[in-house]
């Protein structure tokens, strides 16, 4: 089935050197399960040692160090597939161009495009959108779409989404062999040994963000991770990349999920490390470009998904923000928006983060 595979969410030998054009982030190739295993006894040493050294402390981990990058390339796939399709159907129901979390389809004219595409029965797409998942809106909106792939859901026979270049139904899901079903079974017990230690401790685990190709099953994981572990507080951070056209979408949908669900969202914010190889492995590839066009619109995107869990932290106090970035004027515009929004310091809601050595200018007076 790897001919039918998007480009995107292909491996190709061209790229298969992460580490190219990259100075700024840490890169990991598969070897095998017990490499996996070591950079995970290493990640236990480091949620130690910060616990060991503050309060509150914080502790980072990659994801493609704990398993095969070629399931987060799969299972990235199978996401964004799911999503696109709800965009297409939002688009026939005069949605187009909405911004993600105003889109909303109707129940009856949803279940009666997929019964027309022949992806599901009627009766099929009643079992799955009952009034207790929709309430009494009569609409499905992304989040509850997004829960029918949620591991917990009964659908599991294989999902068929229309392809639309070719107008054929093609499996949403690749089928994993036994020992890649395996491989991504270990990498969650890995991710939920780390998750159980960061806990305990009481240290915030942030889970890095990695390339635009992998990054929506990153994301899905840790927000798997988040929804059992920041019941009642932050100890899970997902991070975001603002060099990217989607950065807002995903920051406002993963907020609103974590305000239905009622656990604490964590987040850190970043500007983003992968963008020469990004854009040079589109160009190569063939799709399309998925970074920000000038340094101008990441600044704005960055203030923006900023602003947003700000006004949430000033709402709910149920959000926390790690600003991981050496831009002074973004270090002032968050001080400013939290002396106006009377969020305070000791309150432990809104973090900062330089690399060490860089920056200091700003570090400095900013610790004081």
């Amino acid at each position: 089935g790897a001919e039918q595979r998007e480009k995107q969410y292909r491996a190709h030998r061209g790229f298969g050197d992460r580490r190219s054009g990259v100075i700024s982030a840490r890169t990991y190739f598969y070897a095998d399960e017990a490499k996996c295993d070591q950079h995970m006894e290493t990640f236990l040493r480091c949620i130690d040692a910060s616990s060991g050294s503050s309060e509150d402390g914080f502790s980072a981990i990659k994801l493609t160090a704990l398993g095969r990058p070629q399931f987060l390339l799969q299972f990235s796939e199978v996401l964004v597939k799911w999503r696109r399709f709800f965009h297409q159907m939002a688009a026939e129901q005069g949605q187009a161009g909405w911004a993600a979390l105003e889109m909303k389809l109707e129940v009856e004219k949803l279940q009666e495009a997929l019964a027309n595409l022949g992806i599901a029965t009627k009766a099929e797409s009643q079992h799955w959108f009952t009034a207790d998942s929709l309430g009494v809106s009569g609409t499905v909106d992304l989040l509850d779409w997004n829960s029918l792939i949620d591991s917990r859901t009964k659908l599991s026979k294989l999902l068929l989404v229309p392809n639309m270049q070719t107008g054929q139904l093609e499996p949403l899901l690749s089928r994993f062999t036994e020992e890649e079903d395996l491989q991504m079974k270990r990498m969650l017990q890995r991710m939920d040994v780390l998750a159980k230690r960061a806990s305990e401790k009481g240290v915030r685990l942030m889970v890095d963000a990695e390339q635009s190709y992998f990054q929506p099953a990153i994301s899905r994981l840790t927000l798997e991770m988040q929804r059992r572990f920041n019941r009642d507080r932050a100890i899970i951070f997902n991070t975001y990349q603002c060099y990217l056209k989607e950065a807002y979408d995903n920051v406002t949908v993963d907020v609103e999920l974590s305000r239905r669900e009622g656990w604490h969202f964590g987040t850190k914010l970043v500007r983003g490390a992968y963008m020469e190889q990004e854009r040079e492995r589109a160009a190569q590839i063939g799709y399309e470009d998925p970074i920000n066009p000038t340094y101008e619109k990441t600044n704005e995107m960055y203030h923006r998904c900023l602003d947003y869990i700000l006004e949430e932290i000033k709402h709910s106090r149920k959000a926390s923000v790690m600003v991981a970035s050496h831009n002074e004027d973004t270090v002032k515009f968050t001080l400013r928006r939290m002396m106006e929004l009377g969020i305070h310091p000791s309150e432990k809601k809104v973090s900062f983060g330089q690399l060490l050595g860089m920056c200091d200018q700003i570090t400095f007076p900013l610790g004081e």
